[in-house]
């Protein structure tokens, strides 16, 4: 079968390719794995003993350290995961020794409207279906110790609704006083289930719980998942877990996790998700999945152990940041960076034709409806006004002292003269430039965006973060809100600024970062406005406070820990082949 990526779909081009791919035991030995750093799940999947790997290779330099974002993206996406397999497919042609680093798709996404996030096209990560549906178990483990924590809280405030303080003490219970409306945990799920955004608990007799408003939470957004991605070993995990933060009592004392004794039973179901996944490119690279939060309400990163593993077994490891360079880079510069002590040698911002026509005036695409008749033709005037948005991206890579490597997403679709355009426009801001056609070519279509990465990846840098911790939260915020985002400045509701307050008395704040929740459709708060906005503030409604990852999270504008399910979902495409038991129809 010749793979062509017009004429078959995704997981048709994975399907042909699981074929012919190398078991995991040959991608370890290519590694220089030893055999008990190499944890099987079946022939093509296993996990990695990452202790064991750090151990041995400790004193080993780290590779070259690439980070792939994008620009603000379209409601179809941009190609991001499919660029970052590109590159490593591309470096894999130029003989580098690389290894990818992304994260592991939620269920919600898909089941929906997105699909799974791994990539497509030529620039795979495969098996797809096991990527796709479940993996290892690692969100079923997160599932499993977050809920672990809500039974815990939910139950605890039973008890003491129907006991006496002198009864809790006969059980070696201490009252904890929990104030029903200050609970911060909520339930979570692997899908996007809307119906279970608000929900009443606890209904019945004394015996059947404590009757008060609840949520569910998609699974991505739990903190034990922002956890996962930001731990450096299992004792950081462990201590991590200790600190989140469920609730508050009636004198708004926190209420955690250590104080439900919970926290150790929690951490037992994530002892061997904390362990990365090995799996690989469709032209045979390695690539470890481990994560995956969501950017525009978590950290949006693969994990901080991953990337040290990749960082020991190769000369180049290429990870990726959710969404546009706005939420996902800002991140990993801000955050990600920060706790693993890493830093970058390059950062890539992936931009489509497509994209590019949306910010310049292009009608706004709608998922599972037919592209506009406005992206079949060329439009140069509407690729240059619609660049304004990517040079807008570069100027913030640029601010963490980094030269980008602009990657233009190639399609065949695309017209000579709108990529020359985006070439000039880059190129006279200061950036390396790179057509890549991996989508189409794979690895032989990705030489030129290998080449200027590896290029890239030879200049010094002056890597910097925005601010230092002890920036106080409300300049940390401004700072985040002009110099990434591009506003004139922050507002705050009145419940807002009362924990600002509050927090910026809280001694905690000196060891936190600040993790922004915002629309990923838009550089400002509106998903409906495309471009570079000028002229508007930055509307803060909340701030959350995730001390176990170790975050302070500003909420601007409307955003929902639990997507909804479109009425066309894909979960309507997906079957199994009867005779065969293999998946069809993931994307």
């Amino acid at each position: 079968m010749v793979l062509d990526p017009t004429k078959h779909a995704d997981w048709e081009i994975a399907q042909e390719a699981e074929s012919r791919m190398k078991t995991v035991y040959q991608i370890g030995e290519e590694l220089g794995l030893e055999k008990e750093e190499l944890l099987p799940y079946g022939h093509y999947v296993a996990k990695l003993d990452y202790r064991r790997i750090l151990d041995r290779l400790g004193d080993k330099p780290d590779g070259k350290y690439v980070d792939v974002t994008a620009i603000t993206p379209t409601p179809l996406g941009e190609g991001k995961s499919t660029s970052a397999m590109g590159l490593v497919e591309g470096l894999g042609k130029r003989n580098k020794s690389v290894i990818g680093a992304i994260r592991q798709p939620s269920g919600g996404p898909t089941m929906n409207i997105k699909g799974s996030a791994a990539g497509g096209g030529l620039a795979q990560c495969i098996p797809l279906n096991e990527f796709s549906l479940g993996l290892t178990g690692d969100i079923n483990a997160i599932m499993n110790a977050h809920n672990l924590g809500m039974v815990a809280l939910t139950s605890r405030m039973q008890h003491e609704a129907n006991y006496t303080d002198e009864q809790l003490a006969k059980r070696n219970l201490k009252r904890l006083d929990i104030h029903p409306k200050k609970v911060e945990f909520r339930w979570i799920i692997d899908f996007c289930a809307q119906a279970l955004r608000n929900i009443t608990i606890g209904i019945g007799g004394k015996s059947d719980g404590f009757t008060m408003q609840s949520s569910f939470g998609i699974a991505v957004s739990s903190e034990i998942m922002a956890i996962l991605a930001v731990a450096t070993d299992l004792a950081d995990m462990r201590r991590r877990i200790g600190k989140i933060v469920v609730a508050y009592d009636k004198q708004d004392r926190p209420i955690t996790t250590a104080d439900l004794e919970v926290d150790g039973a929690m951490t037992a179901w994530m002892v061997q998700a904390i362990n990365p996944n090995l799996m690989q490119t469709i032209e045979g690279q390695p690539v470890l999945v481990h994560a995956g939060p969501f950017a525009n309400i978590a950290i949006g990163q693969s994990s901080v152990i991953a990337d040290r593993v990749g960082l020991k077994l190769a000369d180049y490891n290429v990870t990726e940041s959710g969404f546009g360079a706005d939420i996902g880079f800002e991140k990993f510069w801000n955050l990600k960076c920060r706790y693993s002590g890493n830093k970058p040698n390059c950062a890539v911002v992936v931009a489509t034709i497509r994209a590019l026509k949306c910010h310049g005036g292009a009608p706004i695409p709608i998922p599972g409806k037919p592209m506009p008749q406005e992206y079949k033709s060329e439009n140069v005037a509407w690729v240059e006004a619609g660049t304004q948005n990517l040079l807008h991206h570069i100027q913030t890579v640029k601010k963490a002292g980094i030269n980008p490597v602009v990657c233009i997403n190639a399609f065949y679709t695309d017209t000579d003269n709108e990529i020359k355009a985006v070439r000039r426009l880059c190129e006279d801001a200061g950036a390396r430039v790179a057509v890549s056609k991996h989508w189409e070519l794979g690895g032989e279509g990705a030489l030129e965006f290998a080449d200027a990465v590896i290029d890239a990846c030879e200049e010094p840098n002056d890597f910097k973060f925005l601010y230092e911790l002890d920036t106080p939260l409300e300049k940390r915020i401004e700072l985040i809100a002009k110099e990434v985002y591009g506003a004139d400045g922050v507002s705050y509701s009145a419940d807002a600024a009362a924990k600002l307050k509050r927090l910026s008395a809280d001694p905690d704040m000196a060891t936190m970062g600040t993790c922004m929740v915002k629309t990923h459709l838009s550089l400002s708060h509106d998903p409906k406005v495309k471009g570079v906005p000028k002229g508007w503030t930055l509307p803060v409604s909340d701030i959350l406070t995730y001390k176990g990852a170790g975050f302070v999270v500003p909420v601007a504008g409307a955003i929902s820990l639990m997507p909804g399910t479109g009425s066309d979902p894909a979960y309507r495409r997906v079957d199994v082949d009867l005779e065969s038991g293999r998946v069809t129809g993931v994307f």
